[in-house]
């Protein structure tokens, strides 16, 4: 936890919550243990969409829809997400959802490997919200980047790893190092990238917020 808890609980009793199908599929994703956002990032992301007014939102990494949806009730008319997921037990859950929601004319899914379908991607985008791979984000940046459009926001969630991305590689366990590294390289790139202006935000378990110069 990186925020003490009773911050969040107090934070999180103040949310109004979303239409009745999104909490419903919250509260089923939940229950089946399924990693979605978490509130108070999701609340983030409508501000954040509040004040962008994108037209076209790419999200890396679909889960069983959730934020996307989420996203969908949330943004401005005409907007369309297109979605990837690349984890064939999930697909159809999405789908369904997007069924349920109403949203399949808004909400695009392409099924595939998240950096094979970004290299055909075409875009542009002006919102694109990163919560697959964690130890993809690096290998994915330099695509992102080509289809951003200038002034554009990257979202990238997850990057504070619970408060690990602060200790040495060498006090994670073996099996998270790897990520770890690069995580913290990305961190780090985005930080110093001429590319892009980033900050690093405490919220849910750490993001980051990119636009591309």
């Amino acid at each position: 936890m990186i925020v003490e808890p009773r911050i969040v609980a107090y934070i999180n009793s103040l949310d109004t919550g979303n239409s009745e199908v999104c909490n419903l599929i919250e509260k089923e994703a939940l229950s089946d243990n399924v990693p979605i956002i978490r509130k108070e990032m999701g609340n983030l992301l409508k501000v954040l969409i509040a004040l962008k007014q994108p037209e076209n939102i790419l999200e890396v990494g679909t889960a069983v829809g959730y934020s996307s949806i989420l996203m969908s009730e949330n943004m401005p008319p005409g907007c369309h997400i297109t979605t990837i997921e690349n984890y064939d037990r999930r697909i159809p859950i999405a789908r369904e959802n997007f069924r349920r929601a109403g949203k399949e004319d808004k909400i695009t899914l392409i099924e595939g490997d998240a950096m094979e379908v970004l290299r055909e991607l075409e875009g542009p985008f002006d919102f694109v919200f990163m919560d697959a791979a964690k130890g993809q984000y690096i290998n994915y940046f330099p695509e992102i980047m080509r289809i951003l459009k200038k002034g554009g926001l990257l979202i990238s969630d997850n990057v504070l790893q619970e408060g690990e991305i602060v200790q040495s590689k060498y006090g994670v366990t073996r099996r998270n190092r790897t990520i770890h590294e690069r995580m913290r390289d990305y961190i780090y790139m985005l930080t110093h990238s001429e590319e892009v202006v980033t900050a690093v935000v405490p919220i849910g378990d750490g993001i980051t917020l990119s636009v591309k110069r």
